[in-house]
């Protein structure tokens, strides 16, 4: 027995010791290579891997599918004299106002239609003399403005190049709270950037940003720059168009949002086609129903919204609504704050008259309004994302 041991124990030294040797002489026979630096140190690193290989997790398939389709946008305004900088007396109370810088701004967009139809956001484009449009492999353009929505805050701009590569719509009304996205866009100049993160939230509105508001929050990082660039999901699929930050240092805390794929895609369908985007409109002054309102105007309504105002001649007086009225349905869908009032009038066809339900006091009771069509709002700007 002590024997077999012996031999053993000598078996296992010179396997051993030859496997050191060949390591040292011979390293790729062991699956490794052997570096040499500078002729002084030889180090010894793991087999490259193969260069289309994914590494588990990774979301770069993603990325490459989605990236080639968000564009940076450069505008510029032209600079402006004052208009009295010609009058003697004004130059010599005030001196010479001379001519305004020109302005400059910067943002992102999607380009979402071979035809090269892209979408941003309407802060980005407000007011800009030239759009230029520079697409991720250095292509750039003039890009002419389509139309806008600043009750969206969403854009349309259209580019005359062949070739363009094109984002996939996804479905932004399956995401749920905690799906993984990359925020794609061109954050400071810095060029195109991905960042990563989750979805936070869903259905985020009254932060006073734009008129009809159903944000996607994200943490991904969003910073000035990636106004009107892209929300994607895992499989590279456009789910937002990213539009504001929450910020009081100008940079991403971590709180990021973006406009639904869903409202865009309308957005952009509606300004194709008309050059336009319409929306329903009754002529209402709504506010959510608190006890105290609720008090005042002798409601016992427990659900609903509202109405304090209504405008003289408007669809919604003609119908019958007066104020006091709780709004608890339009058509099919529950009203239940006034943020879901507006965007059910909104997607209402001016013209097409829809039931709406109401509680009047103790009694309930159904009324067809015919809405007319929205006036535009006036425009907003967005200073976060600038």
């Amino acid at each position: 027995m002590k024997r077999t041991w012996l031999l053993f124990a000598q078996a296992v030294t010179v396997l051993l010791a030859a496997y050191f040797v060949v390591s040292t002489l011979k390293p790729e026979w062991v699956g490794r290579r052997a570096t040499s630096l500078g002729g002084v140190v030889s180090v010894i690193e793991a087999p490259a891997s193969h260069p289309t290989a994914i590494a588990p997790g990774s979301l770069s398939a993603a990325a490459r599918k989605a990236s080639p389709a968000v564009v940076s946008i450069n505008t510029s305004k032209a600079a402006r004299r004052h208009p009295r900088s010609d009058d003697p007396w004004f130059r010599f109370f005030f001196g010479d106002q001379g001519v305004d810088q020109p302005q400059v701004g910067l943002g992102s967009g999607v380009i979402v239609s071979a035809d090269g139809y892209i979408l941003t956001n309407n802060h980005v484009v407000e007011g800009a003399d030239e759009i230029e449009v520079t697409l991720n492999d250095s292509r750039h353009t003039q890009g002419k403005v389509i139309g806008t929505d600043p009750d969206t805050d969403l854009a349309v701009l259209k580019v005359e190049l062949d070739k363009l590569p094109v984002v996939v719509l996804g479905n932004s009304d399956n995401l749920q709270v905690g799906d993984q996205v990359l925020a794609i866009g061109n954050p400071f100049g810095v060029g195109q950037t991905v960042t990563s993160g989750i979805v936070s939230a869903l259905g985020r509105n009254q932060l006073g940003i734009n008129t009809f508001e159903n944000f996607i929050q994200t943490d991904a990082a969003i910073n000035p720059g990636n106004s009107g660039g892209a929300l994607i999901d895992v499989n590279g699929n456009l789910e937002g168009i990213n539009t504001a930050i929450y910020s009081r240092s100008g940079g991403s805390l971590g709180i990021g949002f973006a406009i639904p794929v869903s409202t865009a895609k309308q957005v952009l369908e509606d300004i194709v086609k008309e050059g336009k985007v319409t929306r329903g409109w009754i002529g209402v002054e709504p506010n959510n129903l608190s006890p105290e309102l609720a008090e005042t105007f002798g409601i016992k309504a427990k659900k609903g919204v509202i109405i304090t105002g209504v405008l003289q001649n408007g669809p919604a007086a003609k119908a019958g609504v007066r104020p006091g009225d709780v709004i608890t349905d339009v058509g099919e869908k529950n009203i239940g704050n006034v943020q879901e009032l507006l965007t059910a009038v909104a997607g209402l066809r001016p013209g097409s008259a829809t039931r709406f339900s109401l509680q009047r006091g103790s009694d309930k009771m159904e009324l067809d309004v015919t809405p007319g069509p929205r006036p535009r709002s006036p425009i907003r700007r967005v200073p976060e994302t600038e």
